[in-house]
């Protein structure tokens, strides 16, 4: 017999069963066609086609390993075939050999240029190293050989995402979509940099279809979850994050997610045991850490907060977030030294920290450590003129400024962390009660300031006229105030365990005309509830004194001496103007009769004492300067501070020594439990000098209803003008200058000529019960005349606009 034909049957027939099992590999037979390939090899063991195929099965049986080796053998056989340098290419990518991988995706490139698929193979191995310019590049390369490559437009459109190209990862992801409609994964990436835009509404359509075409996606399950929670459809979110993790039952991102869903939701409980659960899957989990650590510092259980950030940090050292998070929580434990440092370890990781600098600055000021504080104070201006959110707007308030820079800063804010709803909780209607129903939102209806200065104004409220309800934040400290409080309002709602969601509702149900912001952006303060829209009027009042730069606040309170004329284009409310001050006092506030001396609180029993009970962080080197000239300038005379702080007061006095002044001349005041005791103090001290450029607010109101006459400098904006609105409101605009130098100069006069002071203090204890600063029952009707105004122009369907209330 011819060995040719024999060698030429054997030939057809290895080339019928190459091709028999071909056809069972394309049916998804995979055993069967193996079985085949390896009958093959038996017979033929260089057989270049049942090897590479058999490392094709091993490859698509999750055997990568098998699979390179037999990639091998074949390339060993026939090294001029480009397939195989591709598939062991992917082979050695899977066993994380990523260099090896690029080596053969460039031979099989070497050998086909035109071989679009090793370029995209190249590119998402390029990405898994993060050499996201030569993904880039690889991506496109695939695409110009075969235009309609939907898989590399889609991971071209992944790598673009990761630069922050979002834009054109986008028209990635829809040139993907274009050509393969039911691409589950291009609608979920697409639905990633739609989230990654702001744009959570359409990232949730995005989503959904990415689920319509394969509901077992548990990632796409929980990025759902991720832009519902943008859109505070918070019950929604959860049911998202559940399906994740019924899918994939250790999936800790969703746990992590499902965790701050809670901690939106105020339910605290399940939120931590979501973030014990997503730990106890992954020990090492840092964020999952630095998320637990934010919401036992919101319960207060600052040690335990502390403890968490120290884990988070602990595993991942070049945590930013975390390291800001500690500052904070340090912060909240009065452990200031230790809060700078943390916020100085988190903005040498990242500087632009959303907050950051503005939270250091604000923590170095209360310390009074001004190293480098004049630059700082330019830096972190300069940061807002440059449209970054550096800092929260209170903090930035106590910086020379100007008020539209503060303008800047709060509209930065809002919309970086309060964007409006797209979905309001009003729904437009125009209620028809028979009272004007005003409520009035705050976390300090408790031993705080505010609290003190409206409860005059509560109790006056005409009821035959408003319905007047307040909706409390805070814990009940079970203080005095907070309980007159509850008595004065017709309604006192404890919402403090509410979420922002179930507030406003509560709103809306409760058709409240208007709703009062006793907060703005203070401590404590929940900006959400505004955002959600559930009132048709919505008022800044009172405790933040500047612009909140929100659409969603129609009105400031305020008055000609806070807001000039000049400056209204500097605030983005329309302005309600009241005719002497804008600021609430109460007239029923009792003075103890306890006597305090001088020795008692470490005063000389002679001279002149010059006094300012403002929170330390208010004073600044500026004003401090004056305050050593006036010292030097007035023998025997001493400056009387309200100790903040033991680092503080050590910083003051070496301030001091510098400048000359011997540091014993500063005595600090400790607070006192009672403020009745605290006002009754205020007979040790001559003349309270005002700071800038934050002026004296409630301390000045003190200082005045004590008998202690207050000098202040006019500042700039409206925190810096607030003591000159309350002077010309008790009728002694002499003491209100309007340059540092006059400031300075009347100090030394009044001090050095005690007949002129003696005058002062007699006119300000006739003015005490007669002008109308202290006139209760006045402001009441004022601000009533305000919010009539504001209602009649909501009910008659015209736009806010100014309001200015006649004497």
């Amino acid at each position: 017999m011819d060995n040719s034909s024999d060698q030429s049957r054997a030939a057809n027939a290895i080339r019928q069963k190459l091709q028999q099992a071909l056809g069972l590999h394309r049916r998804g037979a995979l055993a069967d066609a193996k079985e085949i390939y390896q009958d093959i090899l038996k017979q033929r063991p260089d057989d270049f086609d049942a090897l590479f195929l058999l490392g094709v099965i091993a490859c698509q049986t999750n055997n990568p390993r098998q699979g390179e080796e037999l990639f091998g053998k074949a390339i060993r056989i026939n090294p001029d075939v480009a397939e195989a340098y591709n598939n062991r290419g992917n082979a050695l990518k899977d066993l994380g050999r990523p260099d090896e991988a690029i080596a053969d995706y460039d031979k099989a490139i070497s050998l086909r240029p035109d071989y679009a698929e090793a370029y995209n193979n190249r590119g998402i191995v390029f990405k898994d190293l993060n050499r996201l310019d030569e993904a880039i590049a690889s991506y496109d390369k695939a695409i110009s050989l075969k235009p309609d490559n939907a898989e590399a437009h889609n991971n071209r459109g992944i790598a673009l995402r990761d630069v922050r190209r979002l834009d054109e990862a986008m028209v990635s992801f829809d040139r993907a979509i274009s050509l393969r409609p039911n691409y589950a994964a291009a609608h979920y990436n697409r639905g990633n940099a739609l989230q990654d835009v702001g744009r959570p509404e359409e990232a949730l359509a995005s989503y959904d279809k990415a689920l319509a075409l394969n509901h077992d996606d548990a990632a796409a399950h929980n990025n759902r979850g991720n832009a519902l929670r943008d859109l505070q459809r918070l019950d929604e979110a959860l049911v998202s994050y559940d399906n994740a993790i019924s899918l994939k039952p250790d999936h800790t991102v969703a746990y992590n997610n499902r965790g701050n869903t809670f901690k939106d939701l105020m339910r605290f409980d399940e939120a931590l045991a979501s973030y014990d659960r997503a730990i106890s899957i992954k020990p090492d989990y840092a964020e999952a850490h630095n998320n637990r650590g934010t919401l036992l510092k919101r319960i207060n259980r600052l040690d335990q907060a502390l403890a968490s950030y120290a884990k988070a940090i602990a595993l991942k050292p070049d945590f930013s977030e975390a390291h800001y998070n500690r500052g904070n929580a340090l912060k909240d434990a009065k452990r200031l030294d230790e809060a700078l440092a943390s916020y100085d370890r988190a903005l040498s990781l990242s500087p632009e920290l959303v907050g950051a600098e503005g939270v250091r600055l604000h923590a170095k000021m209360q310390l009074c450590d001004w190293t480098n504080f004049e630059t700082e104070c330019a830096n972190l201006v300069s940061s807002v003129r440059d449209g970054k959110t550096n800092t929260e707007p209170f903090a930035f308030l106590a910086v020379s400024s100007s008020p539209f820079d503060q303008l800047q800063c709060a509209r930065l804010w809002v919309t970086k962390n309060f964007p409006s709803s797209q979905q309001p909780r009003r729904d437009g209607a125009r209620y028809l009660h028979d009272k004007i129903r005003v409520g009035y939102v705050s976390a300090d209806f408790r031993e705080h300031p505010v609290a003190y200065l409206i409860a005059g104004m509560i109790e006056h409220h005409d009821r035959s006229r408003f319905d007047v309800r307040a909706i409390s934040l805070g814990a009940d400290d079970k203080s005095g105030i907070r309980a007159q409080l509850k008595e004065s309002f017709e309604v006192f709602i404890d919402a403090g365990a509410y979420s922002d969601e179930q507030i406003a509702e509560l709103v809306r149900s409760s058709e409240l005309d208007i709703l009062v912001d006793l907060m703005g952006f203070t401590t404590y303060s929940r900006t959400g509830i505004f955002a959600a829209r559930p009132a048709p009027i919505q008022v800044n009042y009172l405790g933040y004194p500047g612009t909140m730069g929100a659409s969603f606040i129609d009105y400031i309170i305020a008055d000609e001496t806070v807001i000039p004329a000049e400056r209204k284009e500097c605030y983005f409310e329309s302005i309600a103007v009241l005719p002497n001050t804008y600021l609430a006092n109460d007239s029923g506030r009792t003075i103890s009769d306890k006597i305090f001396n001088r020795s008692d609180a470490g005063l000389p029993s002679e001279g002149i004492v010059f006094c300012c009970f403002n929170n330390n962080y208010k004073i600044q080197p500026r004003i401090f300067d004056r305050w050593m000239r006036i010292l030097k300038q007035v023998d025997g005379s001493v400056l009387w501070l309200f100790e903040g702080n033991a680092t503080a007061a050590k910083n003051l006095r070496r301030e001091a020594a510098a400048r000359g002044v011997n540091a014993e001349r500063l005595d600090f005041a400790k607070r006192l439990p009672l403020l009745s005791e605290h006002l009754a103090r205020h007979k040790l001290a001559d003349l309270f000098l005002d700071t800038l450029p934050y002026n004296a607010h409630t301390t000045a109101s003190d200082a005045l209803w004590a008998g202690l006459p207050v000098l202040t400098c006019v500042g700039e904006t409206f925190a810096g003008r607030v003591a000159a609105s309350l002077l010309k409101a008790i009728e002694l605009p002499e003491l209100v200058t309007t340059t540092p130098e006059a400031y300075e100069q009347m100090a030394v006069r009044l001090a050095t000529y005690p007949e002129q002071l003696a005058a002062i203090k007699r006119k300000l204890s006739e003015k005490r019960l007669t002008a109308p600063l202290f006139d209760t029952e006045l402001f009441t009707r004022h601000i009533e005349t305000a919010y009539t105004a504001m209602y009649q122009r909501h009910r008659a369907g015209l736009p806010c606009d100014d309001i200015f209330v006649a004497k």
